[in-house]
């Protein structure tokens, strides 16, 4: 006897929406429908939807999923795929629990921590899509922007990222210590980031990145991001990129 659609959503924490989705895809069919209608999972059922569940862990979509399953690998072997993915996954979560740790510790006790320290965790392409995609998913589907439609390449990323934490903490500093936005330092620094990206392969001169920071007080998602790690940061930098566009020959 078989387990209802029921049983088996209190038993995997799937909802009976998605498993009446999964059999709608052809991802997991039940092993019986009865006349009834009610549909019915088998022990082989489960076994599919444990490697279902395990893919989805790891962030698969369904249809890939689906293709998985259907390639004619034993279990054992699928199995073992499941293993070492989690596992390289469990590895890359600790190393980035690790710098969280001590990017906290750095904060609470003011001590500035070590740009290559920060990024540990991000040594691949496949960590950085990941650690990029929260940003990505709301690009595209609010202005339709591919973030991560290019190659990635960790190195280059890597080093970029210092650089915009190396720039974000200074702006912050400036504004956290009183000094006027227009101030002869602040537009030194914001010339110092500039010259950085367009070294970079980031071609940008002062009217677009006075244009992007316009953009970063106006998006919820950018100024957010901005006002978590000083408050009135997102204003400052759009203040201080428009001197610095109103200056420029």
């Amino acid at each position: 006897m078989g387990y209802t659609v029921k049983e088996v959503a209190e038993m995997t924490h799937v909802t009976v929406k998605a498993l009446h989705y999964y059999h709608k895809i052809g991802l997991l069919y039940p092993g019986e429908v009865t006349d009834a209608g009610y549909r019915l999972y088998g022990k082989k059922e489960l076994e599919r939807l444990q490697q279902i569940l395990f893919y989805r862990e790891l962030d698969f979509p369904l249809q890939q999923i689906k293709d998985l399953l259907e390639s004619g690998q034993d279990r054992l072997s699928v199995l073992s795929d499941q293993r070492r993915l989690l596992l390289a996954r469990k590895r890359r979560l600790e190393d980035l629990i690790h710098t969280l740790e001590e990017t906290i510790r750095s904060t609470k006790e003011g001590e500035p921590m070590d740009t290559q320290s920060m990024f540990r965790g991000f040594d691949s392409e496949e960590e950085w899509k990941e650690a990029l995609h929260e940003q990505s998913e709301y690009l595209k589907e609010k202005y339709n922007y591919d973030l991560e439609a290019g190659p990635i390449q960790p190195e280059e990323l890597n080093e970029q990222a210092k650089e915009a934490v190396r720039f974000m903490n200074g702006m912050a500093e400036f504004l956290r210590s009183g000094v006027k936005f227009d101030d002869a330092k602040v537009m030194k620094h914001l010339r110092t980031h500039l010259d950085f990206l367009n070294r970079h392969g980031h071609s940008i001169n002062e009217a677009e990145f006075a244009a992007q920071a316009r953009f970063f007080v106006q998006d919820d998602f950018h100024r957010g991001m901005l006002e978590a790690e000083q408050t009135g940061l997102s204003y400052y930098l759009c203040m201080a990129a428009e001197a610095q566009a109103s200056a420029a020959p």
